[in-house]
């Protein structure tokens, strides 16, 4: 008889992602955002910027968030999360596809997330569901590699051999919930 056993990993982040942008001032293309936000008012209008700064040399870039917005189609609630530099706020504005696109960044995600597991288990086949906090794109070799505590080779080669599988594909780069098993 063969012991099953399943477990759950769960992909959380750490804190904001750094933001990919190329610096006009120096040769970096790092940018941090703390979460801060600028308002300007323009009579009923308002324009909203996600602040960030170049991790070398500490230029400032301007995210747009809202651009010529009557006051009045703004979510009052909304509105105060952005004069209380609200960091939630900032962390959901910043994994939006639309905000990335429309000012032309990626976000780097290294070093912004963990892994909470389930207690692991000694048992033979250990089945285990993968979940996402929230959209993260990773590397999934990265993932498994840090999940398990062996390297990204060691990850190929458990693939080549069949020890590790997945009904999902696990190469390339993935924010949606997957499973794998692992025989040892």
């Amino acid at each position: 008889m063969i012991d099953n056993r399943t477990t759950q990993w769960l992909v959380c982040p750490t804190g904001l992602p750094l933001i990919r942008r190329r610096c006009l001032r120096c040769p970096s293309a790092r940018y941090r955002a703390h979460g801060k936000f600028r308002i300007n008012a323009n009579h009923k209008l308002l324009d909203v910027w996600l602040l960030a700064l170049c991790a070398r040399c500490g230029e400032t870039i301007k995210l747009t968030v809202l651009d010529r917005a009557n006051v009045r189609t703004i979510d009052p609630a909304m509105l105060d999360r952005f004069h209380d530099n609200d960091v939630t706020l900032a962390a959901e504005l910043l994994t939006d596809p639309a905000l990335q696109r429309r000012n032309n960044v990626t976000l780097d995600w290294d070093d912004a997330w963990t892994i909470e597991k389930t207690e692991d288990c000694p048992s033979p086949v250990i089945h285990t569901s993968v979940r996402f906090a929230q959209r993260i794109p990773l590397r999934l070799t990265t993932l498994l590699a840090v999940g398990l505590e062996v390297s990204r080779s060691e990850i190929h080669r458990r693939l080549a051999d069949g020890t590790l599988s997945s009904p999902h594909r696990l190469t390339g780069r993935s924010s949606s919930d997957f499973s794998f098993t692992l025989r040892r």
